[in-house]
C-alpha cells in the first residue's frame, strides 16, 4: 500500500473522529481542528489553517465543512475532499434525519432534553479557550491587535451574516500597506480553473427548473436548501431564521415547536451545525412515511452542503499560487487577525444566552482550565458533561 494512501485513510480517520466528537459550531470545531489535525498529525501549520478557515468565511456556506474538505483536497485532490465531506456529515445528518423520525412518529410524546443542558456551559468553554488560543498565537504585531479588536466589537454589535466577509475584505485592505515588508518570491501564473464555479452555478439553475417543472418535493426541497446555502455567511446560526421563516410560517412545514426542539438538539451533538438541515428536510415529508423522510433529508443535506464545498474547490485551486503575490501575503496578517476577532465575538454571543447560574459558570471555566492546564481531550470533557447531565436528568 503506498504512502499516500496510508495517509488518506488516517485523515480519513481522523475526520470520522471530529465528526463525532466536535460539539461547539464552526468556532468549537476550530478548536479541535487545531488540536489533532494540526498539533498531533501536522497536516498544515497552525497559521495556514487560520488562513484557510478566514478564506472559507469569505464564502457563503458552512465553514467549518469547507475548511476540513478544502484540507482534504490539499492532501488528497478531489476524491479525497469528497470523501471528506461525507465523512464529515453523515453522522449528524444521519442523527438529525432519525431525530426528526422519531417526532414525526411520537407527536404526542413529551420527550425531556434536560440530560444536554450541561453541553451549552462546555461548548462556551470550548469556544471561549479557542478564541484565546488563537488570539495568542496568530496576533503578533499592534496594527493586528488593533484590528482584531475591531473585529471583535464589529462582529457582536452587528451580528449580520453580510458583516462576516465585509470585515474580512476590510481586513485584508487595512495591511496591505506593508507589502513592502514582505519577502520577494518567485511567482507563477495563475491558472484558473473554472469547472467547479460553472458547476455551482449549473446545479442552482438545473435545481430550479427541474422544480418547477417536476414539482417533485425532493427537488423542490434540495433546491431550497442549495438556494440558501449559496446565499448564507457566517454559519448554521444565520441559516435558522431563514428556514423558519420559509418553513413553519411560510411552508408550514414544522410548527414552532418542532423547529426550536430540533435546533436545540443539534447544538448537542457533534459535527456540523448545517446538518439541521436535514431534520427540517425529513419533517417536510412526514405525511409520506419514513421512506421519503429519508429522501428529502439528504436532498436537504446535499443541498446545504454543495454549493460551498463547490466554491471553495473553485478557490483552492489557485489560491497558493495568489498568496504568493505580497501584496496578498501582506493581506493575511489583517485577515487573520479579523479571523481571531470573529472567534472572540462568538464566544460572547454564546454566552449571552446562556443561564445565569452557578452550575454553568463553573462547567464553562472549568473546561477553559482544563483545556488549558491539562491534557484531557475535548472529547472526554463532553462525555463527561453528558454523562454527568443524564445522572441529574
Amino acid at each position: 500500500m503506498s504512502i499516500r494512501r496510508v495517509r488518506n485513510i488516517i485523515f480519513l480517520k481522523d475526520v470520522s473522529v471530529l465528526s463525532l466528537t466536535a460539539f461547539g459550531g464552526p468556532q468549537g470545531h476550530f478548536g479541535m481542528f487545531l488540536d489533532l489535525l494540526v498539533g498531533k498529525r501536522a497536516y498544515l501549520t497552525e497559521e495556514d489553517l487560520i488562513e484557510l478557515y478566514a478564506l472559507c468565511q469569505i464564502l457563503p456556506g458552512p465553514t467549518s465543512t469547507q475548511t476540513i474538505t478544502a484540507l482534504g483536497y490539499k492532501i488528497g485532490g478531489p476524491n479525497l475532499a469528497y470523501l471528506t465531506l461525507l465523512v464529515w456529515m453523515l453522522p449528524a445528518v444521519s442523527i438529525m434525519t432519525a431525530l426528526a423520525i422519531f417526532v414525526s412518529s411520537a407527536q404526542n410524546m413529551n420527550v425531556s432534553l434536560d440530560f444536554l443542558r450541561f453541553i451549552e456551559p462546555i461548548a462556551v468553554g470550548i469556544v471561549t479557550y479557542s478564541s484565546y488560543k488563537i488570539a495568542v498565537k496568530v496576533v503578533n504585531t499592534k496594527v493586528g491587535f488593533g484590528l482584531m479588536i475591531f473585529s471583535a466589537a464589529a462582529s457582536f454589535t452587528l451580528k449580520s451574516p453580510y458583516a462576516f466577509p465585509i470585515l474580512i475584505i476590510l481586513g485584508g485592505l487595512a495591511t496591505t500597506w506593508k507589502y513592502k515588508k514582505q519577502p520577494i518570491e518567485e511567482k507563477e501564473k495563475i491558472s484558473i480553473n473554472w469547472s467547479n464555479l460553472i458547476l455551482w452555478i449549473s446545479v442552482l439553475i438545473a435545481a430550479a427548473v427541474l422544480g418547477g417543472v417536476t414539482q417533485f418535493q425532493s427537488i423542490k426541497i434540495f433546491e431550497n436548501f442549495y438556494r440558501n446555502g449559496s446565499l448564507i455567511f457566517g454559519g448554521g446560526q444565520v441559516l435558522v431564521p431563514l428556514l423558519y421563516t420559509e418553513f413553519v410560517e411560510f411552508k408550514d412545514y414544522l410548527s414552532s415547536q418542532e423547529f426550536i426542539s430540533g435546533y436545540g438538539f443539534v447544538q448537542a451533538i457533534p459535527g456540523p451545525v448545517f446538518s439541521f438541515s436535514a431534520y427540517v428536510g425529513a419533517l417536510s415529508a412526514r405525511e409520506f412515511g419514513a421512506g421519503a423522510q429519508i429522501l428529502n433529508a439528504g436532498a436537504a443535506a446535499a443541498g446545504i452542503f454543495l454549493p460551498g464545498t463547490f466554491l471553495i474547490f473553485f478557490i483552492i485551486r489557485f489560491w497558493e499560487q495568489l498568496k504568493k503575490y505580497r501584496i496578498v501575503k501582506a493581506s493575511l496578517e489583517g485577515i487573520t487577525a479579523v479571523s481571531a476577532g470573529m472567534v472572540i465575538a462568538a464566544a460572547f454571543l454564546l454566552f449571552m444566552p446562556m443561564e445565569f447560574k452557578t452550575i454553568n459558570f463553573i462547567l464553562l471555566f472549568g473546561t477553559v482550565g482544563m483545556m488549558h492546564f491539562t491534557k484531557v481531550p475535548t472529547p472526554i470533557i463532553i462525555i463527561v458533561g453528558l454523562v454527568f447531565g443524564i445522572i441529574i436528568a
